[in-house]
């Protein structure tokens, strides 16, 4: 990217950022991560301790052990960036192999374009909702397509302006969402109770399957941008601090404790208030929100709904631009984004208005994060036992439609790094149990708590490092110093050759 006007269109693809053009720093990583997240989306995973029954002092516990463990498991993604230049998608052809990468590219594109949707959906309804109350605008069909549309086609627009234009934007979100979260205090200040005690009681059946659930929907959140941090930290040069990089990764998935906590605590009023609200079969947050919002809060709570719908939707949609743009060089990153961006936009209408799709889509957005926390600890070992060592111009062969390289492997695909993906993710999905929506054939061994994370999390990691100790890689994918923790082989590598004219 040439110069640093916000208006000058972003040209760069998924190609090695050059050294010239990374002038991005930490802060704008967090920035961006935090913009993304704290919004009204976040607010509605905020409620979910409330709906499981849980009281307000537990629902906090479990959204801070969700919320810290998440953002642990998120940082080290952030590195990936800085070093190679690129998203992290492309990176991960070093552990999956240069054909194997797709695997990272679809997981980005389907999460990006379920969070895409539900961030358009849920700001959708409560800005149209809060100008409902506000000044009697009817809440039909007609309101909600305005709504959508226009939040679709402002995210569009930025996003095919590129990087700058999003950062911009995620400056002022960060600080106005943040000002009118905390707005909100003073708002409900008078209604809030600490002690509401939840319908769930330490000692009942349901009450460690409701914490640990929530708990890890908490963890959903933070775990989705694994796939996108490359997208926006390879503007950070590689000669900056890994601590620094992680720190900012890591403080901007902490700091979304405010959205979290201000879900929390209102939907702790709308269960006392308005139960009908919080009513697990048909839960609606936004209307319960609106229901017990003071009338003068009504413009904030639109205002949150175009600030966080358009963060959330920019940084869903570039990330998705981008990887489209990867998996098929001949699409620039503008026409990638242009493309994507209108297939989402006719999907969001066809799932909201004719498929009726609002409450599948989480459930789909669950499974997708489910299969890409596996993928990001194998991400995470594999920058581990390569000692943080990967070379970029290997990186690229697929971008240039080239053979061989370091990460060649076996015709393109790193069978190591994929069947531990591939027998992670299957088995996480069949301990998945989202009661009503989806259960795994073995989602109810843990008394019917979902544990499909920790198990994807922890038989990712156990079984990629088994297989890399079993069948070692090339020595030369590892760099001058050599393995970390595994053994090498000394298998030759094939040169990079040029695609055929």
């Amino acid at each position: 990217m040439s110069g640093t006007s916000i208006t000058e269109i972003e040209t760069y693809g998924v190609e090695r950022i050059p050294d010239a053009d990374r002038t991005a720093r930490p802060v704008d990583l967090f920035r961006v991560a935090f913009g993304g997240a704290n919004t009204f989306a976040t607010c509605v995973l905020g409620a979910f301790p409330i709906l499981f029954g849980l009281s307000f002092w537990h629902g906090l516990a479990a959204t801070v052990l969700g919320l810290v463990a998440g953002a642990l498991i998120l940082a080290p993604l952030s590195l990936f960036g800085p070093l190679n230049g690129t998203n992290n998608a492309v990176s991960s052809s070093a552990h999956l192999g240069v054909h194997g990468r797709i695997v990272g590219s679809f997981l980005s594109l389907l999460t990006a374009i379920a969070f895409f949707s539900i961030s358009v959906w849920s700001s959708g309804d409560a800005l149209v909702g809060g100008a409902h109350r506000l000044v009697g605008l009817p809440d039909g069909d007609l309101s909600y397509g305005v709504a959508y549309g226009i939040f679709a086609v402002l995210v569009l627009v930025v996003c095919v302006y590129g990087f700058r234009f999003m950062l911009f934007v995620n400056k002022i979100a960060v600080a106005a969402a943040s000002l009118l979260f905390v707005l909100g205090v003073f708002a409900f200040a008078g209604d809030f109770d600490p002690s509401y005690a939840g319908t769930v009681k330490p000692g009942d059946a349901l009450f460690w399957p409701s914490f640990i659930g929530a708990a890890l929907i908490v963890l959903s959140n933070p775990v989705s941008f694994g796939a996108f941090l490359g997208d926006w930290s390879r503007y950070i040069p590689a000669s900056t601090p890994r601590r620094r990089v992680m720190a900012a990764a890591f403080l901007s998935q902490a700091a979304t404790i405010l959205p979290f906590f201000f879900g929390l605590s209102t939907a702790s009023i709308i269960a006392a208030k308005a139960a009908e609200y919080v009513d697990p079969a048909a839960p609606n947050y936004v209307g319960g929100l609106l229901a017990v919002s003071p009338g003068w809060y009504f413009v904030p709570v639109c205002l949150i709904a175009l600030i966080g719908g358009m963060s959330t939707g920019t940084t869903s949609l570039y990330g998705t631009g981008l990887d489209f743009s990867s998996v098929f060089p001949r699409f620039s990153r503008v026409q990638a984004t242009v493309f994507i961006g209108t297939l989402s936009i006719v999907f969001i209408f066809i799932g909201r208005f004719a498929a009726n799709l609002t409450q599948s889509i989480s459930t789909f957005a669950t499974l997708i994060i489910t299969c890409t926390a596996p993928w990001m600890v194998i991400m995470m070992l594999g920058y581990v036992t390569r000692r943080g060592w990967y070379d970029p111009e290997a990186l690229q062969v697929f971008n240039r439609r080239q053979r061989g390289g370091r990460y060649w492997f076996t015709h393109g695909w790193n069978w190591r790094g994929l069947s531990a993906w591939l027998v992670s993710a299957g088995l996480a999905l069949m301990f998945v149990n989202l009661p009503g929506q989806f259960v795994g054939p073995l989602g109810d061994l843990a008394g019917g708590v979902d544990i499909s994370l920790p198990v994807g999390l922890a038989v990712a990691g156990l079984l990629y490092l088994v297989l890399l100790g079993l069948f070692p890689e090339p020595r030369e994918v590892y760099g001058p110093d050599g393995p970390r923790l595994v053994r090498a082989a000394d298998t030759p590598v094939l040169p990079i050759v040029e695609p055929v004219a």
